[in-house]
């Protein structure tokens, strides 16, 4: 075993951050850690904020994870790369889905998105930034990104012993299983 470990994925409500995080943590388990999770809704269906806690190792005392103390950060959407940014510890990973999602006050032109915030994120901290999208376009399953996302951070993390097939085959649903496996190994050959 090793020392607790801590992974904080990020998004906004849609983009599959939960089936994500409850696949690793339920990896996580059967691969033996003591896992604890924390999931955040907030406004999830009307495209507010998610965030999920994962900790993981010999022994786990609580899901929270504080700021400046994530060893991993995934982010579903630039704008939450950055929001969260401030949770990473010093030497941590960031994994960026380089995709943007206008919230409410942007898309009422009240506000601009700022299109130099991944180049801000990529500046201040070790970051594999991807185009999720983009790299499953010919599977025809936009909603599998957040697959590509986990096999990201499954070969960033260092997990690729578990079974993830065998997980996406029993956990998710039937009809998505073959795309969603296409996508997490599309995301475990994302390279820096």
């Amino acid at each position: 075993m090793c020392d607790t470990k801590s992974i904080l994925m990020v998004g906004v409500g849609g983009q599959g951050i939960l089936l994500a995080s409850k696949l690793l943590t339920r990896g996580l388990v059967e691969h033996g850690y003591d896992v604890k999770m924390s999931e955040i809704h907030g406004m999830s269906q009307r495209g507010g904020s998610v965030s999920a806690h994962i900790r993981y190792g010999e022994v786990v005392h609580s899901p929270v994870i504080g700021p400046g103390s994530a060893d991993i950060l995934v982010s579903f959407e630039t704008m939450e790369t950055y929001r969260w940014l401030g949770y990473l510890k010093q030497g941590g990973k960031v994994i960026m889905n380089h995709y943007m999602l206008p919230s409410a006050p942007i898309l009422s032109g009240q506000a601009d998105y700022p299109v130099s915030i991944a180049d801000e994120v990529m500046g201040q901290a070790d970051t594999l930034a991807i185009d999720a999208l983009e790299l499953i376009r010919d599977l025809h399953a936009p909603r599998s990104i957040n697959m590509v996302l986990l096999g990201a951070l499954v070969r960033q993390a260092g997990l690729e012993d578990i079974d993830w097939v065998e997980l996406i085959r029993s956990a998710g649903k039937p009809r998505f299983a073959e795309a969603n496996i296409k996508a997490l190994q599309i995301g475990l050959n994302c390279k820096e």
